[in-house]
This record gives C-alpha cells, structure tokens and sequence, in this order.
C-alpha cells in the first residue's frame, strides 16, 4: 500500500513538472518574471501584495493570480489597486498546481506585464513540492506564527530565495525571536534573502522592492 502511495505521488509530480515547464515557457515568451507567495493562513500575503503594486505601480506593471480555498475576498482586495487579477478557488485543495495556473493563464493578458505574482493558498506544507513555473518562491512569515517555523517546516525555507519577517510593528507585544528565524532559516537555506518589514507600516518594504526590481530585471534570484 504504502509503494502504491509513493508511486502515485511521483506520477502527480512528474506531470506537474510537465505543465510547470511550459508555464515557464510562456513567461519567457512573454518576458514576464513569475513569483509564488507562500506562507501560512493570516501571514499577510494580500495586504503585501496590494502594497506593493501600490509603490511600484509606475515602475512595473503587475498581475496577480489569487489562490485560495473559496471566495474571491483577496482578489477584490487585489482588484481595488488597479492590477489585473485572476482568481483561482481550489474547492478544498491546499495548494496551487501547474495546472490550475496555466488554465488562469487563459483569462490573463501578459503582453506588457513585468511581473506576475502568483499569491498561493495558505499553507506550509504542500506548496513547496509544487512547481508552477514560476522563477522563484517567496515565503511570507508572521512574526505572530513564533520563531520555531524554520524547524517545524523546512522544506518551505529551503525552496524560497526569499523570506520576508512580516508584522514586525508587532514585536514588543510578542514572544518571537527573530534573530532566532534568520540564524535557522540560513542554516536550511544560505543562499535565502531575508527581510524584516510591516506590510501594514511599510517598514522595511524598500529592500523588497529593490529585491523584486533586480529579480524582474536579472530574470534570477540573487543567490
């Protein structure tokens, strides 16, 4: 039984990774730079994200594919910054696959976007074994969640190059060590860009969108 199991998960791996590739290949086509969000229920993803457009709105056009169990609450976030958005409800999955990505795709016009972000279902366990095509994957981490994450979940650090510390506003009010998520998630993942920021003060933002400038420019993660 257990044999069978591991079979069939290799199967929905392997063609995963077939439609992942031809994803990639439309956002090369296209010259689009893909990014897939990660994190966990309540990390902050949308409120990042809508910040962002916000700020870099006259530097990169941005689209956003939204990724969530039911309802279209974060893709009318997203709706209200004036970037194109596609929502995508995975009726109980939990996670994002290559497939339902390349099916938005067919709703989303790519010509002129520099980058698509790609906002995934909250979740710290199944979307890093899922490709999507994307270039790279981001984590978004709550300062909230605690500082134990790295060690509890750490196929999620060692598949992003980035991971961004978010609620920092929130850290005189909490138990959370920070120096303690930098020093594990490095240890995981060396080569992983880590920020600390407050989506919701925009402290620290600025390094994220220099990050994200290189990264839609250099069409790679910096490590």
């Amino acid at each position: 039984m257990g044999d069978k199991k591991v079979a069939l998960v290799r199967n929905v791996l392997a063609a995963n990774e077939k439609i992942a590739a031809q994803n990639s290949k439309r956002f090369a086509d296209a010259g689009v730079t893909a990014i897939n969000v990660m994190s966990s229920p309540g990390a902050g993803k949308t409120t990042l994200i809508a910040e962002t457009i916000r700020s870099l709105k006259n530097e990169l056009k941005i689209a956003v594919i939204e990724g969530d169990i039911q309802s279209t609450y974060d893709a009318e976030k997203i709706a209200e910054t004036g970037a194109p958005v596609v929502q995508i409800n995975t009726g109980g999955a939990c996670h994002l696959d290559a497939s339902m990505i390349q099916q938005a795709l067919e709703q989303l016009e790519l010509n002129g976007v520099d980058l698509l972000i790609i906002e995934n279902v909250g979740n710290l366990v199944c979307p890093a074994d899922f490709n999507l095509g994307e270039h790279c994957k981001v984590m978004l981490l709550s300062v909230t969640e605690g500082d134990d994450k790295p060690q509890k979940y750490p196929m999620m650090f060692h598949t992003s190059c980035a991971l961004l510390i978010n609620k920092t506003d929130l850290l005189p009010y909490i138990d959370c060590d920070v120096e303690k998520i930098r020093t594990e998630t490095l240890s995981i993942n060396p080569s992983m860009d880590i920020f600390e920021v407050s989506a919701r003060t925009k402290a620290g933002l600025g390094g994220w969108y220099d990050w994200l400038k290189r990264l839609v420019k250099e069409k790679r993660c910096a490590g």
